[in-house]
């Protein structure tokens, strides 16, 4: 559930960015998976952190370790905070390279805030495409 105390933050066209918290005198940028996105600062840069980060990176090739050998490479398909007495979630399914003519590929819910084991992709990971 998020905090009473954690205030939405929202762009100019009403979506949703995240949320900004107090942590002592100082306020704390929290993304939409529920993770730290500043260190503790004022109440217009922890707002200026979320509008840098945007959800652009909703739309980018993630990670999900822990499923397999090694880590996967995985796209978002929902990410739902708690509310309420809602459970929140993140969905990701295996990255399918936009091919609409392959089968569904796998998908994994996680609880939401995000574990750690969810993260973006660096170089070096499997890419995906090279199977040897």
């Amino acid at each position: 559930m998020i905090p009473a105390d954690w205030t939405p933050h929202r762009r100019d066209d009403g979506e949703l960015l995240g949320w900004i918290r107090p942590e002592g005198a100082d306020w704390v940028a929290i993304d939409l998976l529920g993770r730290t996105a500043s260190a503790p600062v004022d109440w217009l840069e922890a707002g200026a952190a979320l509008e840098q980060v945007g959800l652009a990176w909703l739309a980018d090739v993630w990670m999900l370790e822990g499923e397999a050998s090694a880590p996967l490479r995985v796209r978002f398909v929902e990410v739902t905070p708690s509310q309420g007495a809602v459970t929140g979630r993140v969905i990701v399914k295996v990255d399918d390279f936009g091919d609409m003519q392959r089968p569904p590929t796998e998908r994994f819910t996680l609880p939401w805030p995000a574990p750690d084991r969810l993260r973006p992709a660096h170089p070096g990971d499997p890419d995906g495409r090279n199977l040897g």
